[in-house]
This record gives structure tokens, C-alpha cells and sequence, in this order.
């Protein structure tokens, strides 16, 4: 079968294709496209094709410009905070994220990072390696019991509903925090809701964010958001980087004590950049060893995580280019009424 459709896929990490060939169909013609950058994108490559795949770039108006046959761009990954939509949408060109993979993996790492920063697992780890005649003796309090304590969840959407429903065996008090849920949401999902952050603030004992990366949410956890958390409190991050101010909030905060420990699968900068903080996590100072738990953005991964990330990106498309479907639109107004 000769394919009608010509898609693009852009800064993939994948060495081979099979699986994306196979989810879109003899219909469809896949090219790579090289480049790591926006500017190095082939004007002509991109006139040619119908869609666009993308993995890490950054794309704006240059891209949506050129793409004069394009109907949909798909972002693999949930977040899009380096995408242009607007011009996307002023290209008439539809475009998609792909919000329902990894649901489960990001839920269950921030659960990992509540329960082990919680229990200061990987503090007694640490500590452990020297301990000998007096082991079962060095116990580090304080360790509060699951039930007496509050989790503080901002954004209850997929992955922040994930984390109520599996905060709630261990007896958490479970608080949130989103101004987009509508009325009734928390009473169908069990969490106590808050109508502001500030509020969200003062009650938790541990703050889980599970917020996107928006004008409105960027920075919102700066030193003021801190200071209003209760002493000793725990913050987990396995949203976005910048939700946090930076980096000098978290040193501050844990240097202080106003934060007993912290969870980060994202940063502010990826890679990061140089920073006093990180620098002590590497040498494990003994001021923050176990303190401050860091991975490299992979909370979303899982075997099967990846292979559903890369199918469902691939769906998107090819629905939208073979059956007319549009679906997981972020700008649905002018593309989807073409």
C-alpha cells in the first residue's frame, strides 16, 4: 500500500522505529528528523509532512509556520511548557500532549518518596553503614506516625487523584489544593479541599505537587510558600522543576529545618546547572545526607510505561490523520472546528 500520509518524529531516543511504524500503519510514511535544535529543522522536510512527533524540542512559530501541510503536532510527554501553542493555534494546526501515560509510575514514585523521607529510610541507610556495637539504638526522631500527619496534594488531576487513592490505606489526612476541579470533586475522590494554596500551605505536613507547569504555577513554591509550611515539613516534586522557585529555597529550607527533607525527580534546570545545594547531596554532608532525595526525571518510567508512551503518541496521530479524530487536544478551538 503506497502511504497517503507523511509524519515527522523529532527528537526521539529510540535507535529503532518498529513500534511507531506499527501503531501507525501502512498509511503512513514515518521520517526522522534530524537536529536538536528548532533552527536545525529542514524547512523542507517540514513541508512535507502531515504531522509532526516530538519528543524534547522545543518548537515555536518557525515550526508552525513551516508545517504548511501539517494538521496535528503530538508532544509525547504530558508537559508542553516548551511548546508555543499560540502559534500552533494560529497555524490552524492542531496539538496534542499525551496526559494518560505514566499515571501510575509518577503516583507510586512520590509515594516511594513520601514514605521514604517519612520514615527516613534512606537517612538510616546512610547512618547505618557505621553503626556496630549499638545498632538497633540509634534511632532518629522525630518519626511521626502515617495517620497523625497531612498531605498536602496540589493539583488533583490523573496523577494527583493516583496519589490520594494511594495515600489512603496508610490513614494520611489528605488535603488539596486545584482551582480546576469543579465542586464536588473531592467528595467523589475522598480529600479534603482547600481554596487556596496558602491554605493548602498551613495544614500539610508533607506537600506533594502534581501541578503542570503554567504562567500561574511557575515559581509558586518560592520562600514565602515555605515559610508558611509547618516546621519539619516534607516537600516532593514530581510535577515540573520550576514550580519551585529554585534551588536556593529548598538549601534555605532545609538548612533552616523548616523543611526536615525534601523529594526531587525534577530540578529547576535539567541537567543542572551548578549549585551549592547539589553539591553537598553529591558529597553526602552530613548536614543533608539522607535529607534531600534526587532522581534524574524518571518517575514516569516503567517498561511498560514507555512502550504505552510511545504508542499512545503515535495513535493521536494517526487518528487525526486517518480517521479525522482529534483527541487530548490542547488547543481545541480553531483546529478542532476545521
Amino acid at each position: 500500500m503506497t502511504a497517503k500520509f507523511t509524519v515527522g518524529i523529532v527528537g526521539q531516543p529510540m535507535e529503532t522505529l518498529d513500534l511507531e511504524e506499527a501503531v501507525l500503519g501502512p498509511e503512513i510514511r514515518l521520517v526522522r528528523l534530524s537536529g536538536v535544535r528548532e533552527d536545525d529543522l529542514d524547512p523542507a522536510e517540514l513541508g512535507r509532512l502531515d504531522a509532526l512527533l516530538v519528543w524534547r524540542m522545543a518548537l515555536g512559530a518557525r515550526t508552525a509556520n513551516l508545517l504548511t501541510r501539517g494538521r496535528i503536532v503530538v508532544r509525547f510527554s504530558v508537559g508542553y511548557d516548551n511548546i508555543d501553542v499560540a502559534a500552533f493555534t494560529r497555524a490552524g494546526i492542531a496539538f496534542a500532549n499525551n496526559p494518560d501515560y505514566g499515571t501510575e509510575e509518577v503516583a507510586d514514585s512520590a509515594m516511594a518518596l513520601i514514605l521514604g523521607l517519612q520514615r527516613r529510610i534512606v537517612e538510616y541507610d546512610s547512618r547505618a553503614r557505621g553503626h556496630t556495637t549499638t545498632w538497633q539504638a540509634n534511632i532518629l526522631p522525630p518519626v511521626r506516625r502515617s495517620r497523625t500527619l497531612t498531605v498536602g496534594v496540589v493539583g488533583v488531576g490523573r496523577i494527583g487523584t493516583s496519589v490520594v487513592n494511594r495515600l489512603k490505606p496508610f490513614g494520611y489526612h489528605i488535603a488539596g489544593f486545584d482551582p480546576y476541579q469543579p465542586s464536588g470533586h473531592e467528595k467523589a475522590i475522598g480529600y479534603q479541599r482547600t481554596e487556596s494554596l496558602n491554605a493548602l500551605l498551613a495544614m500539610a505536613d508533607i506537600l506533594t505537587l502534581h501541578c503542570p507547569l503554567t504562567p500561574e504555577t511557575t515559581g509558586m513554591i518560592d520562600t514565602a510558600a515555605v515559610e508558611r509550611l509547618k516546621p519539619g515539613s516534607i516537600l516532593v516534586n514530581t510535577a515540573r522543576g520550576r514550580l519551585v522557585a529554585d534551588l536556593d529555597t529548598i538549601a534555605a529550607a532545609l538548612r533552616t529545618g523548616r523543611l526536615a527533607a525534601a523529594g526531587l525527580d525534577v530540578l529547576p534546570d535539567e541537567p543542572p546547572r551548578p549549585h551549592p545545594l547539589l553539591d553537598a547531596w553529591r558529597r553526602r554532608e552530613d548536614w543533608l545526607d539522607g535529607r534531600l532525595i534526587i532522581t534524574p526525571h524518571v518517575a514516569f518510567y516503567a517498561d511498560e510505561a514507555w512502550i504505552e508512551q510511545r504508542r499512545k503518541g503515535c495513535e493521536t496521530a494517526r487518528l487525526c490523520l486517518v480517521e479525522g479524530r482529534l483527541r487530548n487536544l490542547i488547543n481545541p478551538d480553531d483546529p478542532a472546528s476545521r
